[in-house]
């Protein structure tokens, strides 16, 4: 008997039933296959749902990541379930590709999480008629796997299925979307929990709401079908006016909020039958709100109820906000193709596409920023939005951006909190800027001249992050869960991992993003400078000194500098030391006189250009500056000066490097320039530090990237030189794989996890003694004191309020599950704020439950023990101190017995308890620095070209976008840019190219549609201003305008010069058509010129199809 034994008694189900029974049988004989056959058998019924499903389109491919992430599927299966079948493909993955072990509990959570959501399959396509619980105590049983598991988990198309299930697909569909109504996630139980009036009142409370003001509680409401025909709806939120603005449906914090969906629904509809308004619709249980704008949007969650502010807001905006469709984008902010393409692209996916979340990922320097202060523009103009947030990791990239949009966006009022925390009450402010740790604070901090929040949920219209690659992290995304609003990401490198999937923040499938723009097409554009790669080889850099290799002199120097203290010279310095702690004068000379004698030159050979050299860390590019100093002295005072994060004024001094009049000439950075900052006058980029990130590496490629006109001696900046020291593009040439530096977790948050796994471990039966139990009961109450302490007023702690009153309750501790310990790890750690011990006893406390973890998981952690006894070892060295000679005998027990090996849980948490004051005296290690002077040996220069062919983010929409605007001149296109009716002909070469040369018919229907081709064409390349002029002069030349009809007609012109065609004649009665009069003013007394108008529009828009 398993789990999955219901799916065996309905036929439609027969294509995964088996693979998930097989999962299930082998858990107990091997957890890593019972991983994978979790992903197949969830992959299978995918596919199936895919098959019986009219709403479901198939996508471009049948991978299981782009079945997960198609809009449809997600609407369906909603967020909860969606999480859980990520798990289990993340899991099955790992099984099958990763030599990571899969552990028993993982395994356990894949089945439970399968078990979820097949019972979700079978409620809303199947029988339904049973409420089921998985019982965990089934895995146990020793079970024989299936033969024909092997034939059911074959390849299966969704084709071959559809086949198949042909005759249900409208009946399935139909139970669906019938039975997803009443379906019910499986939640938490939290039923001891208190009342969720508790929760719904803090929530409204801390939105600005105030009781028997502008809130009522249980608001009779007559017309219910019911057989009083009256109820009672939970609360209702009153405007200034008296009329509701948000109806709020309230269930007790055990159950879904979706249970009260109907509900809420119906009450809406009452209040807008009695007072003529509808309100917003708001589900909550407390912990979980829904926010349902049924008119405009589908339910999202939320993180909290609107203040009536925001509420307001959304109503005026909905009021007033125009489609986005036909949008005019502004040529004084973005005159390129691409930019207006993102653009649009974003406009689509927010209005006709309902999406929330956009990703920009355009190459470094073709305009990202532009393209948002654009997009805030049109946004503003067409009314969907009225406040905004841009979001940076470095202060000096939150003045950049606010600069950019002061200069673009003049009548736009903005405000740095970097600057001044305090313009946090300016509420005038439409566009704030800030850095993320900043807005952290502010949120709660900020107060309004009334004493509430300024920041509160649905203050902001539209968040831009930027440089989205590095900044969307575990540590700051509270930010985004906090506030409900669009949200577009900035980025020209995105990576897929599992913990920093940029992609999947943005709920788009990996490596399609909303709109991308290649390095390699910008350059072919001729929208950024090519480069040429100096490839240069030092002996010391590739292979370290050797001190056989050395001259007598240079060994003598040698010995003196690296001669141990028992008299050991060691054979050789790795390559990885130098410019680390051993800086050698030579090396860094070499490498100065490359750059002089190869780097390109400015002021007719004078100068060297603008040049960043990335060094490896502070005191590396302070050697760097001082050896310049001594070799070239003849240069003017900073012409070479570092500029990091220990720079005073840093941003001061990268104005002055951006200023092609000012020094330094030459900036020596560690990690300050290497992303982000615009500085087109650099035309040298010296990589002097190894960069395993391929993120980062194209990042700082980046920063030489961008145009700049009469650059050298009048002449355009047409590339520029990166000098490679350290084998980059050689590591990556070969396919050397990309590190991405970890997320750091405090030692608080490190701490607390281990103490949660190690309670977890201590409920098996084998560990069930007196003294592990009360040491498992110690660790409880250590926990749920310090879930104990979390301010609850703190924004970041409501977000997460269910966890915390959960595992605020020690009675939450006696039957943890894995899920459990995953959700302390996600929701409750980062919130833990630090103790008050030393720093250095908290570092050894997660050191020694680490190796007690260790030992109950059945591993040795020999790195752990290591350490350990290198800890102690130090404080062997230091027993003139009192309280480190008083413990004498348990040092040198460790050092000189067998104590670890034999050390069990008690005898560790012994150490733990003695030791962990001890570590305050054990001195930093400072790292000695050595000055040598050795003949380094320059072996090979190379120049190489820059080998840009990326195909990363290559899709059939790029590739046609680009193709048709390269080859203009060919007939059919030239005809369609010259408003030159199409012929059959010409039609058939426009197919060929599209359908056959570009891609397939299918591809282009999956992201056109219907679209005509000449239509499409026509949008790409916009029409020739001669040829719009022309097609309205041969109406109206014999019609005299008006200067404001003159003025209506020229933006009608402008309009189809720039979009090819105007189908949607309503843009006419929007602006700037209507800037000078409506319609009716501008034509009232001759109305026949308004008919040659729209004759001539009908015109051009057939000439975009065949005569």
């Amino acid at each position: 008997m398993t789990n999955f034994d219901f799916l065996k008694e309905q036929k439609q189900f027969s294509s995964f039933a088996n693979t998930a029974i097989a999962a299930e049988r082998i858990f107990s004989i091997d957890v890593a296959s019972c991983a994978i056959n979790c992903r197949k058998a969830m992959e299978l019924a995918i596919k199936w749902m895919y098959s019986v499903d009219t709403s479901l389109s198939m996508p471009y491919q049948e991978k299981l990541v782009t079945l997960l992430n198609t809009e449809g599927f997600q609407k369906i299966v909603g967020r909860e379930i969606l999480k859980r079948l990520n798990f289990i493909r993340a899991l099955g993955n790992n099984a099958a590709h990763s030599t990571r072990a899969i552990s028993k509990e993982q395994a356990r959570y894949a089945l439970e999480n399968l078990f979820v959501f097949l019972d979700f399959v079978d409620y809303c396509y199947g029988k339904g008629d049973e409420e089921r619980e998985f019982d965990s105590s089934l895995l146990e049983q020793e079970q024989a796997v299936p033969s024909s598991v092997q034939a059911d988990a074959a390849d299966v198309t969704i084709e071959q299925l559809k086949a198949e299930n042909k005759a249900l697909r409208e009946q399935l569909t139909a139970r669906r979307d019938h039975q997803k109504q009443t379906y019910v996630q499986k939640p938490l139980d939290l039923s001891e929990y208190e009342t969720r009036k508790v929760y719904i009142d803090t929530l409204l409370t801390d939105a600005g709401w105030v009781r028997g003001q502008d809130w009522e509680s249980e608001y009779p409401l007559e017309g219910m079908p019911n057989k009083a025909g009256v109820g009672y709806a939970d609360y209702v939120l009153f405007g200034d006016d008296a009329k509701p603005l948000a109806v709020i449906e309230a269930k007790r914090v055990c159950k879904d909020v979706a249970a009260g969906r109907q509900q809420a629904k119906l009450y809406a509809d009452l209040l807008e039958k009695k007072f003529g308004r509808r309100p917003i619709i708001f589900l909550t249980n407390g912990f979980d709100t829904h926010m349902w704008n049924d008119r405009y949007y589908p339910e999202r969650v939320v993180s909290g109820v609107y203040s009536k502010r925001d509420l307001l807001k959304e109503f005026n905006k909905l009021d007033s906000r125009s489609s986005l469709k036909n949008i005019l984008i502004r040529e004084a902010i973005t005159n390129r193709y691409y930019q207006k393409e993102a653009i649009k692209a974003i406009c689509q996916a927010f209005d006709s596409g309902n999406r929330r979340k956009a990703l920009l990922v355009m190459a470094t320097g073709s305009g990202k920023t532009r393209v948002v202060i654009s997009l805030v523009d049109v946004l503003l103009r067409y009314g969907w939005i009225k406040n905004v947030l841009f979001l940076a990791d470095r202060t000096s990239l939150v003045v950049q951006a606010k600069r950019a949009f002061s200069n673009l966006l003049p009548d736009l009022s903005i405000t740095n909190l970097c600057e001044d925390k305090s313009n946090c009450t300016a509420r005038g402010a439409h566009c704030v800027f800030s850095t993320y740790q900043t807005m952290m604070n502010c949120i709660d901090e900020a107060k309004d001249e009334d004493g509430g929040k300024v920041f509160t949920c649905g203050h902001f219209d539209l968040i831009i992050v930027d440089e989205a690659h590095r900044s969307i992290y575990k540590k700051y995304k509270d930010i985004f869960t906090y506030f409900d609003a669009h949200i577009v990401g900035l980025t020209a490198t995105p990576k897929d991992e599992i913990d920093k999937n940029t992609y999947e923040i943005f709920e788009l499938e990996s490596g399609v993003p909303t709109y991308g723009y290649e390095l390699a097409q910008a350059v072919r554009d001729g929208f950024l400078v090519d480069f040429h790669s100096v490839e240069t080889r030092l002996k010391f850099m590739e292979s370290g000194i050797t001190y056989d290799e050395l001259s007598e002199e240079e060994k003598a120097e040698f010995e003196d500098c690296f001669t141990s203290e028992n008299g050991e010279i060691p054979e050789r310095i790795d390559s990885a030391a130098l410019n680390e702690w051993v800086f050698n004068i030579d090396t860094i000379r070499q490498v100065l006189d490359t750059l002089m004698a190869h780097g390109i030159r400015a002021d007719f050979g004078k100068n060297v250009g603008k040049t960043i050299i990335f060094a490896k860390n502070h005191k590396h590019a302070e050697k760097i500056v001082e050896i310049w100093n001594k070799d070239y002295p003849h240069y003017p005072s900073g012409y070479c000066r570092v500029i990091d994060n220990q720079t005073n004024y840093a941003q001061s001094a990268i104005d002055d490097f951006s200023d092609r009049q000012k020094l330094p000439q030459i900036a020596v950075s560690v990690d300050m320039l290497d992303t982000g900052i615009d500085v087109p006058e650099v035309v040298n980029l010296v990589f002097f530090k190894r960069v395993l990130s391929k993120a980062k590496f194209w990042q700082m490629i980046g920063r030489g990237t961008r145009l700049c006109p009469g650059l050298l001696d009048g002449e355009d900046k047409k590339e520029f030189l990166i000098f490679d020291f350290c084998s980059n593009f050689s590591f990556f040439r070969v396919g050397g794989k990309s590190v991405e530096a970890p997320v750091q977790s405090s030692i608080q948050e490190q701490v607390f996890n281990l103490k949660a796994q190690i309670i977890f471990k201590l409920q098996e039966l084998e560990f069930q003694t007196d003294e592990l139990r009360a040491f498992r009961s110690t660790l409880v109450n250590e926990l749920v004191a310090k879930v104990r302490e979390l301010k609850r007023e703190h924004f970041a702690v409501r977000l997460h309020v269910k966890y915390v009153d959960l595992y605020a309750d020690p009675q939450s501790y006696e039957r943890l599950s894995y899920e459990n310990i995953l959700q302390i790890a996600e929701e409750l750690a980062p919130l833990i704020q630090p103790d008050s011990d030393e720093a250095s006893a908290q570092r050894f406390d997660a050191l020694m439950y680490g190796i007690e973890l260790a030992y109950l998981t059945g591993k040795s952690y020999t790195k752990g023990r290591s350490d350990l006894v290198k800890k102690v070892r130090s404080l062997s060295k230091l027993a003139t101190i009192p309280d480190v000679f008083a413990h004498k005998e348990m040092i040198e027990s460790i050092l000189h017995t067998d104590m670890l090996e034999r050390a069990e849980i008690n005898v560790f948490e012994h150490i733990r308890n003695t030791l962990r004051e001890l570590m305050k005296y054990i001195p930093k290690r400072e790292q000695v620095l050595y000055e040598t002077h050795f003949s380094d040996k320059l072996l090979s220069i190379e120049w190489k070209e820059s080998e840009l062919e990326n195909d990363d983010l290559q899709n059939y929409k790029m590739k046609v976008s680009f193709y048709i605007r390269q080859h203009q001149d060919n007939p059919a296109i030239a005809k369609l840019r010259g408003n030159i009716p199409l012929t059959v002909s010409d039609i058939a070469i426009l197919e060929d190219i599209l359908w056959n040369e570009l891609g397939s018919k299918e591809e282009y229907e999956k992201e056109y549609g219907s679209k005509p081709l000449g239509e499409l064409v026509r949008e790409i390349v916009g029409m020739d201003i001669q040829a719009a002029k022309a097609a309205f002069s041969h109406y109206l030349d014999e019609v005299q305008l008006d200067p404001r009809q003159s003025y209506f007609v020229n933006q009608i012109i402008e309009y189809i010069v720039q979009n090819g065609i105007m189908k949607d004649l309503s843009v006419l009665q929007e602006s700037p058509f209507t800037d000078k009069g409506s319609l009716l003013e501008l034509f009232e007394e001759n109305t026949i010129i308004l008919t040659k108008i729209r004759q001539s529009i009908e015109r051009i828009n057939i000439n975009a199809l065949v005569d």
